[in-house]
């Protein structure tokens, strides 16, 4: 199998151009080539796909196999890959994923992309569509016991679940143990990503996310956009933030025209190799 490996602000995925032939068993090839140690190593796999429907499509799945809807980082990889590899020559793009068309703006340097804005839709607050049991049509600073502590979150779906705390140590916070406690509560029928956030000023915000399926990620795009929303709605900031991830910064913009949510960022390519995956153990 040949493959490129990516990443978006340090979120890592190796990309499959399945647009001239399918890729058999995802979920088993994703867990094969993400393993650090005897795979590749990423936080899963994205295979890039015809489309009927758009222009192309991105099928996304974790580190443990698990099919993921969206993927923020891994949708500007995506377009980088399709305009660096003469797939396509458009700089606006629409490419789907998980059923939802993105619409995609592409910044060119030197004939290569190095900047994507991504439209990432409008936020989905209502619980049972997140989803999230819970009350009401939104929840906000929403009182949640996990392991014996109280914590307020924030649920916002951005095609995928989120639930966004706010703190003021996020640094020392022990997240591959808080981590795992909230992706699998109860109050999270499909699981959950975490974000952890601390407010530097109304204009920026710092994060760490704990990722269903992939664990403590350097990046998530949807997190971060949801990061965004989540503070906006406890009047912590504007709806112009910039986050920041252990892999670097994305601007976020909530525009109050469309009420969608605006994502820009790099994309980047590491290398290219080639993999067989009936030897690879």
């Amino acid at each position: 199998m040949k493959f490129t490996k990516m990443h978006g602000i340090g979120n890592d995925y190796v990309y499959v151009d399945c647009t001239r032939e399918p890729l058999k068993n995802p979920e088993e090839t994703a867990r094969l080539v993400s393993d650090r140690h005897k795979g590749i190593g990423g936080d899963g796999l994205i295979l890039i796909q015809p489309s009927k429907e758009a222009d192309f499509e991105m099928a996304m799945y974790n580190a443990d196999g698990s099919y993921g809807k969206m993927c923020g980082n891994g949708i500007r990889c995506v377009a980088k890959y399709v305009y660096d590899h003469g797939l396509t020559d458009k700089t606006d793009l629409r490419i789907i994923s998980g059923g939802a068309v993105k619409y995609l703006k592409l910044t060119i340097e030197k004939g290569k992309v190095s900047q994507v804005q991504v439209n990432m839709g409008e936020p989905i607050l209502k619980p049972s569509l997140i989803p999230v049991k819970g009350e009401g049509e939104r929840l906000v600073a929403e009182p949640i016991a996990v392991d014996g502590q109280t914590y307020e979150m924030t649920c916002v779906s951005m095609g995928n679940p989120h639930a966004v705390v706010f703190m003021e140590d996020i640094k020392n916070l022990k997240l591959e143990e808080l981590g795992p406690k909230f992706e699998t509560h109860e109050r999270f029928p499909d699981r959950v990503n975490t974000e952890f956030v601390r407010m530097v000023d109304k204009e920026t915000l710092e994060m760490r996310v704990w990722e269903r399926g992939s664990g403590e990620t350097m990046a998530c795009g949807t997190g971060a956009c949801a990061v965004a929303v989540a503070a906006a709605l406890n009047g912590f900031a504007g709806r112009s933030v910039t986050v920041r991830l252990l892999g670097g910064d994305l601007q976020i913009d909530w525009n109050e025209k469309d009420n969608c949510v605006y994502m820009t960022g790099p994309a980047a390519e590491v290398f290219r190799g080639e993999i067989d995956l009936e030897i690879s153990v």
